[in-house]
């Protein structure tokens, strides 16, 4: 009788957390596909061969990258704007004048494009003399609404920040590897860093390069983080991460975490699922609503 009041704790438990589940888009890197997830159920997916950004548009249609190619599709899987490139592409973004921004990885190319796929502006950020950044160059890229550019370079283990001609106007280490960017409204900058020195996690950085606030493994039970990847923040405090396993492959994997940035409490988690193998990157739908900011 006493295990039975424990299972029944636990399940109850298990409904506390699992209350008023958070409804997000997200890509699987390795599966190929992009999907949405609302109430805990996938209610949409569509083929993106390693696909690493996504966002919902206000229009709720959903922009996503798919290797090579970019492209916003409809609920009913109709495709209204597409992009291919000769790069590999792991960046996108809708801009508030509704070009489409695109970060090309080995080309090294920032790109703006129109409505009707048009390339209407581009900046080379490539180290003077290389022809090629290679599939490592840059991994998520932003325009800041300045009009200027910040970009994870995850080879390079860095971050930067380029001015409209391609110039470098700021730049910090990041020994992990840099695989996503958000400038938040201090001025300040966070960086999802991958595994490269084994210490993956979300930094913040100031304007003069110092963490003013971290985390990492030693914050959560259990040792979850793998690899950092994708990421959107909420001005509620609510930090939505992906914990992408390609390179480890561990037999009880949580692919998503939401977390209070604040206390750095877990409120809710992705873990092992059947439809998912692995996780890149994350839109909170929560995002849309106009009384909750939003940083992707």
């Amino acid at each position: 009788m006493k295990h039975f009041y424990i299972f029944i704790l636990f399940i109850c438990s298990f409904e506390l957390l699992s209350a008023g589940e958070p409804s997000f888009a997200f890509c699987d890197y390795s599966q190929g596909k992009v999907f949405l997830m609302e109430n805990g159920k996938i209610v949409w997916e569509h083929d993106a061969p390693e696909s690493n950004d996504i966002w919902v548009l206000p229009n709720k249609n959903i922009l996503f990258t798919a290797g090579k190619e970019v492209l916003e599709v409809t609920r009913q899987n109709d495709t209204v704007f597409y992009y291919v490139s000769k790069s590999n592409i792991f960046a996108c973004q809708r801009l508030k004048n509704g070009n489409t921004f695109i970060g090309e990885c080995d080309s090294g190319r920032l790109l703006e494009l129109s409505s009707d796929g048009r390339i209407v502006k581009e900046v080379s950020i490539l180290p003077f003399g290389e022809k090629t950044g290679g599939h490592a160059f840059m991994r998520n890229a932003r325009r800041l609404e300045n009009g200027r550019y910040l970009v994870a370079h995850y080879g390079g283990k860095s971050v930067s920040e380029y001015d409209e001609k391609g110039r470098v106007v700021w730049s910090v280490p990041v020994p992990g590897g840099a695989h996503s960017v958000v400038r938040l409204p201090s001025g300040n900058t966070l960086v999802a860093v991958t595994d490269k020195d084994k210490n993956p996690g979300i930094f913040e950085y100031d304007m003069t390069g110092n963490i003013v606030w971290s985390l990492t493994n030693n914050d959560l039970s259990g040792n979850p983080l793998k690899f950092a990847g994708g990421m959107h923040y909420l001005s509620d405090g609510r930090l939505f991460l992906t914990n992408w396993v390609g390179h480890v492959n561990p037999e009880n994997p949580i692919h998503l975490l939401v977390i209070d940035k604040s206390s750095k409490k877990i409120l809710y988690k992705v873990s092992d699922r059947d439809e998912i193998t692995t996780i890149s990157s994350v839109f909170a739908l929560d995002g849309l609503e106009k009384q909750v900011k939003s940083y992707h």
